[in-house]
């Protein structure tokens, strides 16, 4: 376990990081010279696993340039926004399972320095999933896009831009049913949760009249 933390955490910061802040915030409750042997014996696992993940320079470890990380993949995506800078990020999200990308950063983890990058990566997957779902349904792909903008839902169910993306990409597709079913679930949800209405602009989705055909039926 010690080994999982220091790779969490290294992979986590994305810079060099010193061995005593490592130690100081891995093993906060032990002193210096106990934490830093803790850090020691950490790395040593580390090193005996079968593969090269962490890199040491002087007093500062990282993990190793090759290593794909992938929750750096999805910030990139959130930092990047829509259009031609996310297509990298699309591309490499090709093979990560959307429930994954639902689920909170190491919720069986309870490390008081996890607590801020889990909310701040909660807040950055919620703006990349919907980022993501924009998008795809921009190129057409709208079964992916779908089930981004349920990700989105899943990860946070009473927030409004993510239920509002997914209602887009049932319009997108011509889904209007699904859209509508989808903006009544937002609706009762905040209603049993937060008793408030959804926003005017989460409204306005639903609100323009499907196109008319130009056939007329006569009886």
């Amino acid at each position: 376990m010690s080994a999982q933390r220091l790779i969490a955490l290294l992979a986590l910061r994305e810079r060099p990081l010193s061995r005593a802040y490592l130690a100081g915030l891995l093993w906060p409750e032990y002193l210096a010279e106990r934490s830093l042997a803790d850090l020691r014996t950490a790395l040593w696992r580390v090193n005996h696993c079968g593969a090269s993940v962490v890199a040491a320079t002087g007093m500062r470890l990282s993990l190793r340039a090759e290593v794909q990380v992938d929750i750096r993949t999805l910030t990139a995506l959130g930092r990047a926004g829509a259009g031609s800078a996310a297509n990298s990020v699309i591309a490499e999200l090709a093979g990560v399972s959307w429930f994954d990308l639902s689920l909170d950063l190491l919720p069986d983890w309870y490390d008081d320095w996890l607590v801020d990058d889990r909310e701040g990566i909660r807040q950055l997957r919620l703006h990349a999933l919907e980022v993501l779902t924009d998008e795809l349904s921009r190129r057409g792909r709208h079964a992916e896009a779908i089930q981004a903008a349920l990700a989105a839902v899943r990860l946070e169910p009473l927030r409004e831009t993510g239920h509002a993306t997914l209602i887009r990409a049932h319009l997108a597709e011509g889904n209007r049913s699904e859209a509508r079913r989808q903006f009544n679930r937002c609706r009762d949800l905040l209603a049993a949760e937060l008793a408030v209405e959804p926003s005017e602009s989460i409204q306005r989705l639903i609100s323009a009249p499907p196109a008319l055909s130009r056939s007329t039926l006569v009886g």
